[in-house]
């Protein structure tokens, strides 16, 4: 069994496997070489020859504990009918979905025939992948997800949600709802087709307070892991609620995930004692410090492996890594680890 999968399943390794968030990127001169090629990025994750090439870059050239599929978050909504596209340099553009009428317009639950190039790309995928790296496939929580349908692009503080929620509350829980089921059939059709674990980014947990959050981030997270292990009831399901800080520990008991990942900032000790007991964590280095590099990074990879290693852990980044990253810091980063 993969060690990565060891980690997840609970047990404590001499060495903690290691991969990173965004590991398929921009720092690597081999994946500029395939998104040229591409023409786009959302041409990219449609094309399973290329994705599938993508997604197995960072393992031939660093050796990765796990894969994970290329691909993004936004296709939930793309396969709910919501026109996607990405500006170069500012990222997703979406039509915001505002009113119940524009809901109306893009009604329909996403089926595994609409998401099939990515499907195939996790079948080329687990073809090809060593018997050792686990692989990870993901989607967006609903909340987040939910974000980006609304505004129509990310923003600072989630504001365009959040007045929506306030304003109309049955008309974003209908939202939620069908960002679920569509993730559900997402993740289901993932593991059918050979990842070993999932993933559910929640990207802007930390936007959200106590009340809000429960009902918006851990109800349906909850609703997407019980309709996974309906399907699949080994599947193995990491959280990632990112910024939810104290609020981890009732995140993990509410929705049953396996793991869960860790922001840059979170409090060690806290991470350590009132999470790592229940559930084993993933984190939690700085991007910017990887990017960085020096004395100061290999402080703070040894402090992570002090603080987590004698549990069971996953060496992550908190977020994911910058496209400016010089590769000889990853190199150094995994020489670190497994030292």
């Amino acid at each position: 069994m993969p060690i990565f999968l060891r980690a997840l399943a609970g047990e404590t390794l001499p060495v903690p496997p290691v991969w990173l968030m965004r590991q398929a990127g921009r720092y690597l001169p081999e994946y500029r070489e395939v998104r040229a090629k591409a023409g786009s990025f959302l041409a990219l994750c449609y094309n399973p020859e290329l994705a599938a090439e993508v997604t197995l870059q960072p393992i031939r050239r660093f050796g990765f504990d796990a894969a994970i599929l290329f691909s993004d978050i936004l296709v939930v909504p793309q396969a709910l009918g919501q026109k996607l596209w990405f500006v170069e340099g500012e990222g997703p553009r979406l039509e915001p979905v505002a009113d119940a009428g524009r809901l109306a317009e893009i009604d329909r639950v996403a089926t595994v025939s609409q998401l099939d190039p990515i499907v195939e790309t996790v079948q080329r995928v687990r073809r090809t992948l060593p018997a050792a790296t686990g692989f990870i496939g993901f989607c967006g929580a609903p909340w987040t997800v939910a974000t980006y349908m609304v505004a129509g692009r990310g923003t600072p503080d989630q504001g365009p949600a959040k007045a929506l929620f306030a304003k109309d509350p049955e008309l974003f829980q209908a939202i939620v709802d069908r960002i679920v089921d569509a993730s559900i059939s997402y993740l289901n059709a993932q593991i059918a087709a050979g990842v070993d674990a999932v993933q559910i980014f929640d990207s802007w947990a930390g936007a959200l307070g106590p009340d809000d959050f429960r009902r918006w981030c851990i109800a349906p997270t909850r609703r997407i892991v019980d309709g996974v292990r309906a399907v699949h009831p080994q599947a193995r399901i990491i959280g990632f609620p990112r910024g939810a800080g104290r609020l981890i520990p009732e995140y993990v008991t509410g929705t049953g995930v396996d793991a869960v990942g860790l922001e840059t900032d979170i409090d060690r000790s806290f991470a350590r004692e009132a999470i790592q007991s229940i559930v084993p964590v993933q984190g939690h280095l700085d991007p910017l410090l990887l990017r960085a590099g020096g004395a100061e990074l290999e402080k703070e990879i040894e402090m992570i492996l002090t603080a987590f290693g004698d549990r069971p852990f996953i060496f992550n980044l908190g977020h994911g890594i910058l496209p400016d990253t010089p590769i000889a810091h990853v190199e150094r980063l995994l020489k670190a680890v497994r030292g």
